[in-house]
């Protein structure tokens, strides 16, 4: 059997601790989705309601 050379490693360093980063996300592209959602599914409902009106 071959024998196997072992190559040095390099000595594994610890990453030193980062200063803590604040998570500060922006939602207002999800609160104008959410408000578009929630006209067009109230308005949705609104011509339901209306349209059960005339179909008797």
């Amino acid at each position: 059997m071959a024998k196997k050379n072992k190559r040095p490693t390099a000595p594994i360093r610890m990453a030193t601790p980062a200063a803590p980063v604040e998570f500060n996300p922006d939602y207002t592209n999800v609160k104008k989705d959410l408000a578009r959602i929630g006209i067009l599914a109230g308005s949705f409902f609104a011509a339901l309601i209306v349209l059960s009106f005339f179909i008797k």
